[in-house]
């Protein structure tokens, strides 16, 4: 299997004759795919080329989506998207079935930008580590990772600002759909380091709730994430450093541009903030280390103890269940 990243080959985009990053489109389900699209439009770097969908969204749908961004072809098969780009985005939102739309780029030697959440289960995380270490590309994965504020924040010296001791973070809609946006945020925040995360317990009201979560990192600092289940919250850090308490809302109309700005860099070979596999996958497994404490009645539960027998997060079933609710997007 080739997993070699080849350089990508700049060809022009339909009715362009710029040469800008292509990109290839699979699994059309979330509003994901029209935000980027509409980045791409206002900078000029990339383009949607073709798309592949065999998740829920409708024939219509998609071609709806052809006709908004301009795209060249829908492919029959990943493998032929995969030769007509330089980078597939992976946009379904069953997260078990990332890997199987991911490996055709990887084999052809093309990065890929697998969505939040990466994957959703043990098994999976060491699936990635080991395509990663036999040479796949694989970026990735929450735009609230990579938020301005959060990039502003860090740039701040820590002489100004201070150390960093502990960072609080909400997240709502969903448990882990949603709530990995938080974890990688924090991530973002405190680098690597996850030790063990313990679940602090939930507050209801109204048929709606709001869990929390503890993460002890092994540096001593450590960090507290509030999930929301039954209504959108915004993306909200607070930051205690050994001088102040820093606090910021993520501006949600400009978390795709930031994301995109940071994979255009890497795709044209300039510098840029994204993350390496290894902290995408902490993230996933801080969130599988909540879900496992929480079933133990609040037990710490270390992010090196997890195995294969404790809870995982289904993406079937919640393809399933976002799909039966969603409004036609194209």
């Amino acid at each position: 299997m080739q997993t070699k990243q080849q350089p990508p080959v700049r060809r022009p985009v339909k009715g362009s004759a710029e040469f800008m990053i292509r990109i290839g489109a699979v699994n059309i389900d979330t509003s994901h795919p029209l935000g980027f699209g509409e980045v791409m439009e206002k900078d000029d770097r990339a383009r949607y080329v073709g798309v592949y969908n065999d998740s829920f969204r409708p024939d219509s749908e998609v071609e709806g989506f052809i006709r908004r961004f301009g795209l060249e072809k829908r492919c029959n098969t990943l493998e032929e998207l995969a030769a007509m780009c330089d980078i597939g985005f992976i946009h379904g939102c069953d997260w078990d079935d990332h890997l199987r739309c991911a490996m055709p780029f990887i084999e052809q030697g093309k990065p890929v930008f697998v969505d939040k959440p990466l994957v959703g289960n043990l098994a999976d995380c060491r699936r990635v580590e080991q395509l990663v270490k036999d040479g796949a590309v694989i970026l990735g994965a929450s735009s609230a990772r990579y938020a301005y504020e959060v990039q502003q924040f860090l740039a701040l010296p820590e002489e100004e600002r201070g150390e960093v001791v502990n960072v609080f973070g909400t997240a709502g809609v969903d448990e882990f759909n949603y709530g990995v946006h938080i974890a990688e945020a924090i991530g973002g925040i405190l680098g690597q380091g996850a030790q063990s995360v313990r679940y602090m317990g939930r507050g209801e009201a109204g048929g709606k709730y709001s869990e929390s979560y503890f993460v002890q990192y092994e540096n001593g600092k450590s960090a507290v994430f509030n999930t929301f289940t039954g209504t959108w919250q915004p993306f909200v850090l607070t930051i205690m450093t050994t001088k102040t308490t820093h606090h910021f809302r993520m501006d949600s109309n400009r978390l795709y541009e930031a994301l995109m700005c940071e994979i255009c860099n890497y795709m044209e070979g300039k510098p840029n903030l994204l993350a390496g596999p290894d902290a995408l996958l902490e993230s996933v497994k801080v969130m599988l280390a909540a879900t496992a404490s929480r079933a133990q009645g609040g037990a710490p539960v270390a992010l090196d103890a997890l195995t294969d027998a404790m809870p995982a997060y289904d993406g079937r079933a919640f393809c399933r269940s976002y799909g039966a609710a969603a409004g036609r997007l194209y």
